[in-house]
């Protein structure tokens, strides 16, 4: 069942990566991803269950000696990312979305990124990591949001085609769904709780596909 599942996920993967390719050929000169180019991976982001449970398959395949550097990374951008969380709860004490906002413009390092800034797992990239570099917009309270990546040539005031996030992650949570129903999870709500990498590395692959996880 989870190799089935796998399947419908590259085939959301390969949707995402057609998208990029098409507005990176449209405006070649605003896309600026090269190789060793490793902005994006200074950031706080989260996968979903599905996307949580294929990189932990794919990193258990990977050299011992590997995995031991990414744990390590792990160890240390948490204690990064804890002493930024406490110093957001301390400046803004009653605020929790000003707390979210803060935590997600944190520069932490994503523990696949290795000393030579290279993604350990970058065939195995999560989605967002895949259309990052173009634009791509998602709905909150029923207004719809772009953004793209800060260092490429796409102006603020200008309108560009973008990725439809939206439509993938309701995908992305359908799969995830049928994932811990699979597992069997009691809580398949959570389904659409998104994990940070950092956690991902360091939990077990039972407790992700039975949605052990806050």
């Amino acid at each position: 069942m989870i190799e089935e599942l796998f399947s419908r996920y590259l085939n959301e993967v390969r949707k995402a990566d057609v998208l990029f390719k098409t507005i990176a050929e449209k405006y070649p000169l605003s896309v600026k991803c090269r190789i060793h180019c490793c902005d994006c991976c200074h950031a706080v982001f989260g996968v979903f269950p599905i996307e949580a449970a294929y990189i932990h398959h794919h990193l258990n395949k990977l050299d011992r000696k590997i995995r031991r550097d990414v744990q390590r990374r792990a160890e240390k951008s948490e204690v990064e990312m804890l002493k930024a969380t406490d110093k957001l709860k301390e400046a803004f004490n009653d605020n929790p979305k000003m707390q979210a906002y803060g935590l997600g413009k944190q520069r932490v390092k994503c523990p696949l990124l290795n000393e030579r800034e290279e993604c350990v797992l970058y065939e195995n990239r999560p989605v967002i990591c895949r259309i990052y570099g173009v634009p791509f917009s998602i709905t909150h309270e029923e207004k719809e949001h772009a953004y793209a990546c800060g260092i490429s040539g796409f102006e603020t005031k200008v309108a560009y085609p973008t990725v439809k996030l939206d439509k993938i992650y309701s995908k992305l949570c359908e799969l995830s769904r049928e994932l811990l129903t699979e597992g069997g999870s009691i809580h398949p709500e959570k389904a659409g709780h998104m994990l940070s990498i950092i956690k991902v590395v360091r939990m077990p692959f039972e407790e992700i596909v039975k949605g052990g996880f806050e």
